[in-house]
């Protein structure tokens, strides 16, 4: 069904098909609308899901561990602050091996206070043990959502599962959205170490030195794994519903001399700037990185390469810029840019590409400095 929905509306919507039994929420800016959408869903009886409104978003992600550890599907939503209070929570949803499917929307931290885009909410969760995949448009918020749940819960993974979208500039933009009806696309969820009360079982909380360093190798193996899994997962949507999604999406790379790499709006807006570039004679090509855990192997030998971070980590530099350095030996220009909803242009990625100084960090905005 076409219609025209917001990023929000789009991950509710899936949510709804994907009939999660438990749904956990507290609201936050600019996230609330998917909890509020789905709370109508619930309450005029399209969606036949246990909603509870807690008090807490460290509350909300236990009160998904809990309901996920009997072997129900879950699902909640958070944003920024909301975010790093679940942090204790979400490493505990990780080693406890729960496909949980949790929307966030990236917004930046304080202080000073800022409601807007920035990706160093979900950063600072990258080594949780979650999964995590980073969208663009409203159509691919709604599709990413919906293969989640089915990578999630599958048994090579059981792993959690972040889908992060752009405060604002994408969770309020309106676009249009195309629907479909899932079927069997998202199976029944199977957990084998589901708690079940007509078999009572002793579970002990506490690992040894013995034992311990095996559970974080499982986490380990499982993100591996997951590669083969999101891989099946995208063709099999694909060739039910006819749109493709991978690892990255690559646009006019393959002659590239150089290739300007961003993720979430910026990704999708930098293939105009590609566009400028090329009228000017300039060979540039885009990347967006969609999975940034498991972290995809990119083949970028030969190329210059300019990085749109925005993310920060003080004392060390652009987080995506030095997974990328740290994956191919190689040098980037590292620009930094966006943070808190900063404006930044196609116009101003395309000049990021002509400015460009390899193995420089730039400050999009902070003057005379390089």
């Amino acid at each position: 069904m076409r219609k025209i929905a917001t990023g929000n509306k789009a991950i509710a919507e899936a949510v709804k098909q994907a009939l999660p039994a438990v749904v956990a929420a507290y609201p936050i800016t600019p996230q609330t609308e998917i909890v509020e959408t789905i709370a109508d869903y619930v309450t005029s009886g399209q969606m036949k899901s246990r909603y509870i409104p807690v008090e807490s978003e460290h509350s909300a992600m236990a009160a998904c561990i809990g309901a996920g550890i009997t072997g129900v599907r879950t699902f909640t939503a958070t944003s920024a602050h909301g975010l790093l209070y679940m942090h204790e929570m979400t490493n505990w949803a990780a080693g406890a091996r729960l496909p949980i499917v949790m929307a966030n929307v990236n917004r930046s931290l304080g202080p000073g206070w800022n409601i807007w885009a920035e990706h160093t909410d979900s950063m600072q969760e990258r080594d949780t043990g979650w999964l995590q995949v980073y969208v663009s448009t409203v159509q691919e918020a709604y599709d990413t959502t919906l293969m989640a749940f089915r990578i999630a819960e599958h048994n090579d993974v059981l792993l959690p599962v972040m889908v992060n979208l752009d405060g604002f500039s994408l969770s309020h933009i309106m676009q249009p959205l195309d629907t479909v009806e899932p079927g069997d696309f998202i199976p029944p969820l199977h957990l084998p170490h589901a708690i079940d009360t007509n078999n009572p079982a002793g579970y002990g909380g506490l690992t040894g030195p013995d034992q311990h360093f095996r559970f974080r190798w499982e986490i380990e193996r499982s993100m591996r794994d997951s590669v083969k899994v999101i891989a099946a997962t995208e063709k099999d949507f694909a060739d039910r519903f006819g749109r493709s999604y991978g690892p990255t999406e690559e646009y006019l790379c393959e002659d590239a001399d150089i290739i300007l790499i961003a993720m979430g709006t910026f990704g999708k807006e930098a293939e105009v700037a590609i566009d400028i570039l090329r009228k000017e004679g300039i060979k540039a090509g885009s990347m967006r990185l969609r999975w940034f855990r498991p972290f995809p192997k990119l083949d970028l030998a030969g190329k210059e390469i300019v990085v749109i971070d925005r993310d920060y980590s003080f004392g060390f530099g652009g987080i995506l810029a030095h997974e990328i350095m740290a994956q191919n030996r190689c040098e980037v220009y590292s620009v930094i840019a966006g943070l808190g909803g900063q404006e930044v242009t196609y116009d101003d990625l395309a000049e990021f590409v002509r400015k460009r100084r390899m193995g420089k960090e730039f400050w999009f905005g902070v003057t005379g400095h390089v």
